[in-house]
């Protein structure tokens, strides 16, 4: 006799757990909670549109200066540059508001030892009047003698007052009074020939 296959028990399909549905009930009783957040928001949105600027008050940023007033200023502590040579000496003066201070070289004039030279570089100051003690005049030179450098140093400083006080007649001034203030000397020492310790002189002998 055939044996009778066994019965294979088939499972059952899992079903799907549901998910639980929210109750009439209880969606009755969540809609009171939004209306009551609802009136709390808008009245904390009126309060911001109500006072937006009035808690805080708004600085207005500082006014900036005019193009015109940074003129004026760098007008007002303008400097003037002007040159002066005489023989082998250049000279450069450099007149700026100040205490009324000369400087040759960094070094003050009144510390000089040569009276004759002090009043040489000061000549320009006596006709041009009491505007100058309010200036600063620095002088550099190089180049030839003591007394080259000091005429050289007259004649810058004098162009530099010109420059200075521009609309003036102060060069007319100058040119009546000496007219090397203003104009350079365009003399030159004439160059040494040979026989001869210099441009003329001959070397002498003496026998014969």
């Amino acid at each position: 006799m055939t044996e009778k296959p066994e019965k294979v028990e088939k499972k059952a399909p899992r079903q799907k757990e549901k998910k639980p549905v929210a109750k009439p009930d209880a969606e009755a009783k969540t809609e009171p909670k939004a209306e009551k957040a609802e009136p709390q928001v808008q009245k904390a949105a009126d309060a911001l549109v109500e006072k937006p600027q009035a808690a805080v008050p708004v600085e207005k940023p500082a006014a900036k200066e005019p193009k015109g007033a940074r003129k004026q200023k760098k007008q007002k502590s303008k400097a003037v540059v002007a040159r002066g040579k005489r023989k082998q000496a250049v000279a450069r003066a450099t007149v700026k508001p100040g205490k009324g201070r000369i400087r040759v070289n960094k070094v003050l004039l009144d510390s000089y030892n040569n009276m004759y030279v002090r009043e040489i570089i000061r000549e320009p100051l006596r006709y041009t009047g009491p505007e100058v003690n309010d200036l600063d005049i620095s002088v550099t030179v190089f180049g030839g003698g003591s007394m080259g450098q000091a005429q050289a140093a007259r004649t810058a400083i004098a162009n530099a007052l010109v420059k200075y006080f521009e609309g003036t007649n102060l060069r007319e001034r100058f040119v009546e009074v000496d007219r090397s203030l203003v104009v350079e000397d365009i003399r030159r020492v004439e160059s040494k020939k040979y026989k001869g310790p210099k441009a003329r002189a001959r070397f002498q002998k003496s026998y014969r």
